[in-house]
């Protein structure tokens, strides 16, 4: 059953006097009050730098023996991961307990569903353009405030979000578990022509997935596999489950997780094709994700970790273990919430025990480690060269996996692979040359050093006297809440051929040269540009935060 209902558009002025300057209020028959935010500079607060930079990455051995504070690695680490910046969850009137709860990609925007634990309802949802990769902005924002909003996805101008209300609260609303359909325009929610509502059976609608024309809905206990048209959201199929969870659909096969019973794969005539039982507890009322990666199916399996599946036999391939931080987590903490998959790397949303990473190989799964995040991770995503993971109170985390381009490996082949130590030192007289993407602790060049490809440093960079350091790529030094500088000395040349970005001071002592080669580079400094005498800078670059 589906029901348009018009947005009246009312001012509502002697009641909401006190937030007109912030807010734009809608109100319809449901009496569902709908709340757009139109303060720019709400809009603009909202996203955070203050621990922006590089990331590092915890090991399985580090994790057994140290603690986060103290973990070295020797080698330099692969995976040279940045934190972009993060998006504060959003507050309306002191209300400030809204979690992010799914995350989808489409294009050059990312939209974001919160919801509220509990039996409050209220809820939200973002628009980011993520067009730049240095500054995500949150184009639109949409309150719910009497219903939570669990799961989205965009599709052909259109944002649809599943979630719960209180039907018994509700005049119209026939369940408390519901789908709406949002109009989307250049970043931006289009309300005028109102938003369009499917309602379904179950405690609360918690995934949303869109193929070939059919909005396909999961609904909780007692609650259904639902299929709306996804023109009008009127109902086109719908079978009753004890307890789905999530879903998630491959080559027209939709593969659903329901707590208690496993995977049922079924068509998209929802006749069942296959039945993969899994035993483990997926807690009460809690979202767990399942994810196809090439023939394998991954699941979000609570204290258990994830589980690979094979797809075609239905066989378990393996567990991939929780790897827990030595400073303590609780242990209803430690529980993988989501999964997600991007060309050959796996992530891990395990709540307080991190975001874990591995690398996808045949039928198993190498474990990486534990990225460097705060919060508890309860979902992650992962598109193109962002992982986006949703952290509790920390909100929302943007992190860029910084990928060489496919056009920068290949000028990069007849350098050889960096495979050394996480402190590279070049010695006076020594002419080094390497590519890779790699994370390192310190450089130190007193000789001549040619990198290409992408690379991350936690401290500091120092180009001494008389010495060269030419880069191809993309360079990131430190991180914003513990800046470090780069510093070029005497006589020292420093060439930039891609993109640099510094969470700290550039220093040009006197006499020292920074050239920049080519049209396309780029210099994203968040400390100060320091010219000691008579230092030079040649080239074209674009300056993003105008400290030359």
């Amino acid at each position: 059953m589906t029901k348009r209902i018009p947005l009246l558009l009312m001012a509502l002025m002697a009641f909401f006097q006190s937030c007109s300057d912030e807010t734009t209020v809608f109100q319809d028959e449901l009496q569902d009050d709908v709340f757009l935010e139109n303060s720019e500079s709400k809009l603009v607060s909202s996203i955070s730098y203050d621990k922006s930079g590089v990331l590092d990455i915890f090991e399985e051995e580090q994790l057994t023996n140290k603690s986060f504070g103290t973990a070295k690695a020797e080698l330099a680490g692969d995976y040279p991961l940045t934190l972009v910046a993060q998006v504060k969850s959003p507050t309306y009137q002191g209300r400030d307990n809204l979690t992010a709860s799914h995350v989808h990609v489409d294009g050059n925007y990312a939209y974001v569903s919160y919801n509220t634990a509990g039996e409050d309802y209220f809820g939200a949802l973002d628009i980011i353009d993520v067009s730049n990769p240095y500054s995500p902005r949150i184009t639109s924002r949409l309150f719910y405030i009497n219903a939570d909003m669990n799961s989205l996805q965009y599709k052909d101008g259109y944002l649809y979000a599943a979630g719960g209300v209180n039907s018994e609260t509700s005049v119209t609303a026939t369940s408390n578990s519901f789908v709406a359909k949002l109009a989307v325009a250049n970043g931006k929610f289009n309300l005028g022509s109102g938003i369009v509502y499917g309602f379904q059976e179950g405690f609360n609608a918690n995934d949303i997935s869109i193929d070939n024309g059919k909005v396909l809905v999961t609904s909780g206990k007692d609650g259904s596999l639902t299929a709306y048209d996804q023109s009008d959201l009127s109902v086109l199929n719908e079978v009753p489950f004890s307890d789905l969870r999530s879903l998630s659909i491959n080559n027209g096969s939709i593969a659903l997780l329901n707590a208690g019973t496993g995977i049922t794969i079924v068509d998209s005539n929802f006749q069942t094709l296959k039945e993969i039982p899994i035993s483990s507890d997926l807690g009460l009322a809690t979202k767990k994700i399942i994810d196809f990666t090439g023939d394998k199916i991954i699941v979000s399996e609570g204290n258990k970790g994830a589980g690979v599946y094979s797809y075609s036999s239905g066989s378990l391939l393996e567990y991939i273990p929780i790897l827990i931080n030595p400073d303590g987590v609780e242990q209803e903490d430690k529980v993988t919430n989501a999964v997600a998959s991007n060309e050959g790397v796996l992530l891990m949303a395990n709540g307080g025990a991190g975001l874990c990473l591995s690398e996808e190989n045949g039928n198993a799964a190498d474990l990486v480690g534990i990225i460097e995040l705060e919060g508890s991770i309860n979902y992650v995503a992962s598109k193109g060269d962002y992982i986006f993971a949703a952290s509790g109170r920390e909100g929302l985390q943007i992190i860029k996996l910084n990928r060489p381009s496919a056009s920068l490996e290949a000028e990069c082949t007849d350098t050889p692979k960096y495979n050394g130590n996480s402190n590279l030192d070049v010695n006076q007289g020594e002419d080094l040359a390497y590519s890779g993407s790699k994370r390192f602790k310190n450089f130190n060049v007193s000789g001549n050093l040619l990198l290409c490809g992408s690379w991350t440093v936690r401290e500091e960079v120092n180009i001494n006297s008389n010495a060269l350091f030419a880069m191809s790529g993309t360079l990131v030094v430190a991180r914003n809440n513990k800046r470090r500088n780069v510093t070029v000395d005497e006589g020292a040349t420093l060439k930039i051929e891609g993109d640099i970005t510094i969470y700290g001071d550039l220093i040009l002592n006197d006499g020292a040269s920074l050239e920049f080669i080519g049209n396309d580079s780029k210099a994203n400094i968040f400390g100060d540009v320091i010219k000691n005498g008579n230092a030079t800078i040649t080239g074209q670059f674009e300056d993003l935060r105008d400290k030359f």
